[in-house]
C-alpha cells in the first residue's frame, strides 16, 4: 500500500501493520492460487479457509464474538479488501461476503443470534450470504416482492432472489423480505434463513468474473419467528444502517485492483520494446502513468477519509444516533463519494493499463484482462454509480 503524509492522518500504526501482514499473506497464500478456474467453488472455500486461518476473518465480528475490534473497525475492512483485491477479486468476495453477510446480525441481532451465528463466521465455519436483489428489484430497495407471512410462531416466505453472492454455498442468509407489503418500506423486515430450510432452493448464475452468485427460490419455506432480526419492519433500516458500513469497502477493494493494474501497467512499460526503445520512454505513456497514479491517490484519499469518519463515528457515538445531522449527512456524503469516485476511477486506471499492453492485454489469462472483468461489478454492486450521484445530490439540495 502507498503511504503519503496525508493518509497517515486517517491510520493508526496498527492499520499500518494490518495492511502489511495482509499484503504479505496475500502473496504468499493467494496470488500463486489466483488464477482462474473453471470450477472455482473449491477455490473458493480455499480462500475462505486460508484467511480464516490468518485469522483475517475475525475483522468482520465485533470481539465479543470472536473478532479483533469491540465494534466493526471500517479501516480495517479496507485494508483487508484493498489487500485482497491486489492479488484475487475471488479471495476478496469471499471476506467481503461474511462481513456483509453477517453485518445484519451484528447491528440488529439479539444475543442468541449473535452467539449461534458470529462466532462460526469469524472462524470461517459458516458462510454468510445477504440476499437483498430481486428480479423486480434492484436499486429500488423498498421495493422487494419476496413475501415473509406470519403463520404461528413461523414466517412463510415466498418469492425469489438473484444475483446473490455465496447463493448455493452460505450456510446462512440475511433475508430481505416483505412482512408487510402494503407498507412499502416500513413493511420491510430482516430474516435469516439457513440453508436446510425446506422450500429453499438456489440455482447458480454465470458472470464475467465467476465467482459463486445465484437465485435463490423460496416456495413455502417455513422460518420460526426467532430468525427475524429486530421488529417486523426494521428490516430497511438495517438494510441501510449495513450498506452504510461496508459501501466504502467496495472503494477499497476498487482501489486495490486499480493498483494491481498500475503495477502491471509500469513493468510493462519498462521491458517493452518498441522502435528501438522501451514503451517507457515514449512521453504519451508516460503521462498515461502519471495520471493513472494521480486518480489512484485522489481515490485513497477519499477511501480512507470516509473509513476515518465513519470509524470516528462510532467511537464517539454519532453514527446511528440521529442527534447530529450535520455529521450524518457528512458520512453519507464521504461514503457515497468514496465508492462513486474510487470505483469509477479504478476503471478509468485498469481500462488504460490494458490499452498500454496492446493485444497482450486481451489475451485471456493475462492480469489486466482478469482485472478488467473483475472491476466492472464494483461499479454496480452496493448502489450503483448513478445511485450514488442520486444519494449526493439529495444531501446537497436539502442541506
Amino acid at each position: 500500500m502507498t503511504e503519503t503524509p496525508a493518509l497517515s492522518t486517517y491510520l493508526e500504526p496498527s492499520h499500518i501493520s494490518l495492511a502489511e501482514q495482509v499484503e504479505q499473506f496475500a502473496a504468499r497464500e493467494i496470488e500463486p492460487r489466483a488464477a482462474e478456474q473453471t470450477d472455482y467453488i473449491p477455490q473458493a472455500f480455499d480462500f475462505l479457509k486460508r484467511m480464516a486461518g490468518a485469522g483475517l476473518v475475525r475483522y468482520v465480528v465485533p470481539a465479543a464474538y470472536g473478532g479483533v475490534h469491540p465494534h466493526l473497525d471500517i479501516r480495517s475492512l479496507c485494508l483487508i479488501r484493498q489487500g485482497l483485491a491486489r492479488h484475487s477479486a475471488l479471495a476478496d468476495t469471499m471476506f467481503a461476503m461474511q462481513g456483509l453477510g453477517s453485518c445484519p446480525i451484528t447491528i440488529a441481532g439479539s444475543e442468541e443470534q449473535k452467539q449461534r451465528f458470529l462466532p462460526k463466521v469469524a472462524r470461517g465455519e459458516a458462510v454468510a450470504a445477504f440476499a437483498l436483489t430481486e428480479p423486480e428489484a434492484g436499486s429500488d430497495a423498498a421495493g422487494v416482492q419476496t413475501t415473509a407471512r406470519r403463520e404461528g410462531n413461523q414466517y412463510r416466505l415466498d418469492g425469489n432472489k438473484r444475483f446473490i453472492s455465496n447463493a448455493g454455498i452460505a450456510d446462512f442468509y440475511v433475508v430481505f423480505a416483505k412482512t408487510d407489503p402494503a407498507q412499502g418500506r416500513k413493511g420491510v423486515s430482516a430474516i435469516v434463513v439457513e440453508k436446510d430450510r425446506a422450500g429453499l432452493t438456489t440455482r447458480a448464475q454465470e458472470v464475467m468474473a465467476p465467482h459463486p452468485i445465484g437465485e435463490l427460490v423460496f416456495n413455502d419455506c417455513r422460518v420460526p419467528i426467532e430468525n427475524r432480526l429486530s421488529a417486523e419492519g426494521e428490516g430497511y433500516s438495517i438494510l441501510l444502517r449495513t450498506l452504510e458500513s461496508f459501501r466504502t469497502t467496495v472503494g477499497a477493494a476498487a482501489l486495490g485492483m486499480g493498483e494491481r493494474a498500475l503495477i502491471e501497467a509500469t513493468a510493462y512499460l519498462k521491458t517493452r520494446v518498441q522502435f528501438g526503445k522501451t514503451l517507457s520512454e515514449f512521453q504519451g505513456l508516460r503521462f498515461g502513468l502519471a495520471e493513472m497514479a494521480t486518480e489512484l491517490e485522489a481515490a485513497r484519499l477519499l477511501v480512507y477519509q470516509a473509513a476515518w469518519s465513519l470509524d470516528y463515528a462510532r467511537k464517539t457515538g454519532v453514527a446511528g444516533s440521529g442527534a447530529a445531522k450535520v455529521a450524518e449527512r457528512a458520512l453519507i456524503l464521504s461514503s457515497s463519494m468514496a465508492k462513486l469516485y474510487a470505483t469509477e476511477a479504478a476503471q478509468r486506471v485498469i481500462d488504460g493499463a490494458l490499452q498500454m499492453h496492446g493485444g497482450i492485454g486481451v489475451l485471456k489469462g493475462s492480469v489486466v484482462e482478469r482485472l478488467y472483468r473483475e472491476i466492472r461489478a464494483l461499479r454496480v454492486y452496493e448502489g450503483t454509480s448513478e445511485i450514488q450521484k442520486e444519494i449526493i445530490a439529495h444531501q446537497l439540495l436539502k442541506s
